[in-house]
């Protein structure tokens, strides 16, 4: 059974939810990145950068090493993976319903030509082409 209300699936969610940081956990899934490299392509400081990466860290997503002054992130997959299986199983409901739905809708599809090509077919009844013949 799936863990809806995981407070670690809550924070990977709200923590994916903003676009500067999905865009940092992108950078980070290439190489290990410091915080000013994290924050360079946002118009924003290093003290919005930062907090921002605290929300990554709180969610487990992001490991911080400090080196001297300079502060390390890298990127850390497991939560992500757990959101990943969660999200899977709703894909499964879906995948589900949807081919019940596409099952439906063939089906509805092929009477409407069997139905079409009865029609097309039938006799329509009896047409006089001797148009005012006998008058």
């Amino acid at each position: 059974m799936v863990e809806h209300s995981a407070p670690h699936l809550n924070d990977v969610f709200h923590a994916l939810a903003d676009p500067t940081r999905r865009a940092m956990v992108a950078r980070l899934s290439q190489s290990e990145q410091t915080v000013s490299e994290l924050a360079a392509p946002f118009s924003i400081t290093l003290a919005a950068a930062s907090k921002h990466i605290k929300v990554l860290e709180r969610a487990g997503l992001v490991a911080r090493r400090i080196k001297g002054r300079t502060h390390l992130c890298r990127l850390e997959a497991a939560p992500l993976h757990a959101g990943m299986e969660w999200m899977r199983h709703y894909e499964k409901f879906w995948q589900q319903r949807l081919d019940i739905l596409d099952d439906l809708l063939a089906a509805d599809d092929a009477a409407s030509k069997t139905q079409d090509s009865k029609d097309t077919q039938a006799p329509q009844g009896n047409q006089d082409t001797s148009e005012g013949a006998g008058s």
